[in-house]
């Protein structure tokens, strides 16, 4: 059975508010049941342990998932989600594929944990596929300081610059995930329509542009792994 690793962010608080964040939840739930449904084994990782925080907007009635409420059903999965291990006790070599999800919080944690980066690194050096939706791809900015050119030339995607400022918390980040992710040299690439499923794949780089296309981005990393010696399993879109 082909084990997926998927690290969570740990970081709960913005900045200039009182509003929390941490885990988008349905990033977290949609691509961990395209796991296990497909038959993956799925281990979950956070540079504190234990239970990550969620974000409260993710459990709005608005943002409530099929997977979501599958989720709240599911006790096996609240215990692991509930019981993250620590970062630094898991490495590459056990397994097959690296996911993140996002939620705001991996702008902070993420995208300065060497730990985290050198994961992301020794994935891709082991040809293993790595992949990040919405604000997750920000652990991908630690990996490029680490390896200069890591991202440059790559096709891309996260949550975008015009999406930050329509959900109106671009304020109490500390950068616009998109202009960083040009500046280390990335080729972006995003919907026309805001808050649409987009989704990229570059080499061994899949990556998803908002909650919206956390499921399809699980899906391409499936048929990705499907090539590399499983049966591909469903379309990405």
């Amino acid at each position: 059975m082909k084990k997926i690793l998927l690290i969570l962010s740990s970081h709960a608080d913005m900045e200039n508010t009182d509003s929390k964040t941490g885990v988008w939840l349905a990033e977290f739930t949609e691509p961990y049941y395209e796991f296990v449904d497909q038959g993956f084994s799925v281990v979950l990782a956070s540079p504190a342990g234990g239970k990550p925080p969620i974000d409260p907007m993710s459990k709005l009635v608005e943002h409530i998932t099929p997977a979501n409420r599958r989720f709240d059903e599911d006790g096996d999965a609240q215990h692991l989600f509930n019981n993250t291990l620590a970062l630094e006790s898991v490495g590459a070599t056990a397994f097959d594929a690296l996911f993140y999800p996002g939620g705001h919080g991996p702008l902070w944690d993420l995208a300065r944990s060497e730990t985290s980066g050198k994961l992301i690194l020794d994935f891709l050096a082991q040809g293993k596929p790595v992949g990040a939706v919405c604000h997750g791809p920000a652990a991908l900015i630690k990996a490029a300081e680490m390896e200069p050119g890591l991202l440059r030339g790559k096709r891309i995607t996260a949550f975008t610059d015009a999406e930050e400022k329509l959900v109106g918390r671009f304020k109490n980040i500390p950068y616009e995930l998109e202009t960083t992710l040009k500046e280390f040299g990335a080729d972006f690439h995003s919907a026309t329509i805001p808050f649409t499923t987009h989704v990229e794949l570059d080499g061994l780089l899949v990556t998803g542009q908002n909650p919206m296309s956390a499921g399809p981005t699980a899906r391409t990393l499936i048929q990705l792994l499907g090539a590399t010696g499983e049966p591909a399993i469903v379309d990405p879109l």
